[in-house]
């Protein structure tokens, strides 16, 4: 009897999964490697903490909240302080998302008719492919050049020949870290039937933008996010543009998906952006320093960044025994695990304080010996 019952529950559990649509079940769930007891140099996040006097400002501020109330649904006051921090143009409209993971996905919602086209570039950020797969509109990734540009007599014909309706362009790319060409950029915005999106997620240590374009062209949005500032854990993110376009997006929104202390945390922080501002150009001082040391080592090839982290490529050994030579020397980075393409024998490695760093090049050094 045990033995029948244990085959129903199978039956009725294997039923019960396929309801799930096939392309879900296809996908691996979105992996975050275990960092503990490691110097984390693998998630491009800020490593500087709050100074004590901004985070006695920010307990006094949680105090003050009343969690026992919804928030502002739609965050006027955040809303209000983001579009001055980033120099948001008067006659553009922000909608607000928990991190730029819910901005893309709200838009790509709101996109999702039968036959719609989300484009982006390939190697890119992941989640515009794996939302585009999420909500159930078609995706197509047009390589990047072996120098990780833009290939415009590919993308011109991928544009033609799939009119998209969004296309998302990650300025500078992650994971390669450069910035593309603006005049392409720019063509492309001119040529693209739908929305072009400009992922500005690394702006602070790019210091390059296309916000202050916004009124130039109707079907240009700019994503912003807090995370890379240093503010990773309130999961904030902006989507800017035009707000016809703008209000409908909005519709998709969850209620209250900025919570409370988000809302909170990000007015306090926000109205001390010196604080982030020094933060970021320490980072990007630290950049120069890590890359110049990265580039005196045999056996490496090392691309330019305008991001807080730099990819390289092992020339004469695999990456994945550099890779954990460095772990279990006490530093994690990103394994690409890639084995052609672009990215093949690639790692990827955030810059972190000066003294993880040191502890970084150190290992990568050692393992480069071996």
């Amino acid at each position: 009897m045990q033995v029948l019952n244990n085959r129903l529950e199978k039956v009725v559990s294997e039923n019960l999964i396929n309801l799930i649509r096939p392309e879900i079940k296809q996908l691996a769930a979105y992996h975050v490697a275990d960092a503990s007891g490691l110097i984390k140099l693998d998630a491009m996040e800020n490593p500087y903490a709050l100074p004590e006097e901004l985070l006695d400002q920010l307990q006094k501020s949680f105090a003050a909240t009343d969690l026992n109330r919804y928030p502002d649904p739609s965050a006027a006051a955040l809303r209000q302080q983001l579009r001055k921090t980033m120099k948001v143009p008067d006659d553009q409209t922000i909608v607000l998302g928990n991190g730029s993971d819910e901005l893309i996905q709200m838009l790509a919602m709101a996109l999702a008719k039968p036959d719609a086209c989300l484009m982006s570039f390939e190697p890119g950020f992941v989640m515009y492919q794996m939302i585009a797969k999420f909500t159930a509109i078609n995706y197509v990734g047009v390589p990047l050049s072996e120098d990780f540009n833009l290939d415009m007599p590919a993308t011109r014909e991928a544009i033609k020949q799939h009119q998209p309706a969004v296309i998302f362009i990650a300025y500078p790319n992650n994971p390669s870290a450069n910035l593309f060409n603006d005049a392409a950029i720019e063509e492309i915005i001119n040529i693209a039937p739908g929305l072009v999106v400009v992922d500005e997620a690394y702006h602070p240590f790019a210091q390059a933008s296309f916000m202050s374009k916004l009124s130039l062209y109707k079907n240009l949005l700019v994503m912003r996010t807090v995370s890379k500032m240093g503010l990773a854990g309130l999961r904030l993110g902006l989507l800017c543009g035009e707000a016809g376009m703008i209000n409908e997006v909005d519709k998709v929104r969850l209620p209250y998906n900025i919570n409370v202390l988000t809302q909170t945390a990000g007015l306090c922080v926000l109205n001390n952006m010196d604080v982030l501002d020094q933060q970021a150009l320490i980072i990007r001082d630290q950049r120069a320093v890590v890359f110049e040391a990265m580039g005196a080592i045999d056996g490496l090839e090392v691309f330019p960044s305008q991001a807080n982290f730099i990819l390289f490529r092992i020339l004469n050994k695999p990456a994945n025994d550099i890779f954990e030579s460095i772990k279990n020397a006490g530093v994690l980075i990103k394994n690409m695990k890639a084995t052609e393409g672009v990215l093949a024998n690639c790692l990827r490695v955030t810059i972190g304080k000066p003294e993880e760093n040191r502890a970084f090049l150190n290992a990568l050094a050692l393992a480069m010996e071996k």
